[in-house]
């Protein structure tokens, strides 16, 4: 499918189905009708960011968290999906005073002497100080873009949430050493949530002086701590809307509020030749919706075609499914995606019934803790083009 009216069509059909179900699984910020106000409504811009050969994402772990009862339990427990994140007591900001009960402030002084060179003395500490320590993860990915001309170049996508995961991951994936090599030209955040933010010093172990591109919207504490995880390099952050990288490489800023007091999201948007646009989004709290829309409104791609999509779909991540879901899974054939790879926020019942439906996801192999084939999983690769 290519044609822009039948997208127009489903996106409509889509919107009108799922809207009351996302917002009592996710929270009111997500997804209630209000966070629409963020987005001006604009004319089909058509804006040319290019082209690109081909595009490929490892997955270095999507794995955010082990145990969703845990999480959950530790935000029913904190106040709620409202409650700022820094105040669950979560690793890293530990204070030993509990659940509910964290500060960034008293956290941070008790291993930000030990960031980002001597991350397994901090996580020891972190371990005594934090709520469940041993259920964090994180999502991380390495993006690698080739241009038209055979120029190559790799990025990363997030820097996850335990540091122990996290670093194992690194070395199982070889970034580590891609890193100490700057072969990785920067560092991409999606959003500023815990899973995909505060395994930074990770990422700072292996290259301090990396520069790090930011959405519009980061709260104090986040922008404290790329300085106190031991960055030396660029921060820049990245306006809302579209801001073109690379010939066929940009990343759109979303300017929405999020559970857990975080506003805004980046994601990636890349025109591969021949093929059309691929998406790739850490956890797509837009939605899938939004974040389909906006391509259609803002870029030009190449056969009008929407390609792939790799990613988090946000349409049930903690897998508490709602029937009203099910009229997204069935209106996304009219997409005419090639390629669908999922991970953790998409949720595994929801990745399961794209497979049932014979939508073209790329299955992965469940392996290092990775719970289903049905995502593209720890380790596992997609390629567009």
């Amino acid at each position: 499918m290519s044609g822009t009216s039948d997208r127009r069509s489903f996106l409509k059909g889509a919107t009108t189905g799922v809207g009351v179900g996302l917002l009592g699984a996710m929270g009111f910020y997500s997804y209630s009708s209000a966070r629409k106000t963020h987005f001006a409504e604009t004319d089909r811009k058509m804006t040319d960011i290019g082209i690109c050969k081909s595009v490929k994402v490892t997955n270095i772990s999507e794995t955010s968290w082990f145990e969703n009862a845990v999480l959950m339990g530790d935000i029913k427990g904190a106040g709620g999906l409202l409650v700022n994140q820094y105040d669950y007591n979560w690793p890293p900001f530990g204070n030993g005073k509990g659940l509910g009960n964290g500060s960034y402030e008293d956290g941070i002084q008790k291993i930000k002497h030990l960031l980002p060179d001597k991350l397994d003395e901090a996580w020891e500490i972190i371990e005594r100080e934090t709520i469940h320590s041993d259920n964090a993860g994180g999502f991380a990915a390495l993006v690698e873009v080739e241009g038209m001309e055979g120029d190559k170049h790799k990025f990363l996508l997030d820097s996850g949430w335990s540091y122990k995961w996290m670093d194992e991951s690194f070395k199982r994936e070889g970034i580590d050493k891609m890193l100490r090599n700057k072969e990785i030209e920067a560092l991409f955040i999606s959003h500023e949530h815990f899973d995909h933010f505060w395994g930074l010093p990770v990422t700072m172990k292996y290259d301090p002086e990396i520069t790090i591109y930011i959405p519009e919207g980061f709260y104090p504490e986040g922008l404290q701590y790329i300085k106190d995880s031991g960055h030396k390099g660029e921060v820049i952050e990245v306006k809302n809307g579209l801001k073109t990288f690379l010939p066929g490489m940009a990343s759109y800023v979303f300017p929405i509020p999020i559970i857990c007091r975080v506003f805004g999201e980046q994601s990636l948007y890349f025109n591969v030749a021949d093929k059309g646009l691929v998406s790739v989004t850490g956890c797509c709290h837009q939605g899938i919706i939004r974040f389909a829309e906006t391509a259609i409104k803002e870029i030009k791609y190449e056969n009008d075609n929407f390609h792939g999509i790799y990613g988090g779909l946000h349409i049930s991540p903690f897998d508490d499914w709602d029937p009203k879901y099910d009229d997204l899974v069935i209106s996304l054939r009219n997409y005419g995606f090639e390629k669908i790879g999922c991970n953790h926020c998409t949720g595994v019942l929801c990745a399961r019934k794209f497979v049932t439906a014979g939508y073209p996801v790329i299955e992965g192999t469940a392996r290092y803790r990775s719970k289903d084939k049905a995502y593209l999983g720890n380790g596992d690769v997609i390629t567009f083009g």
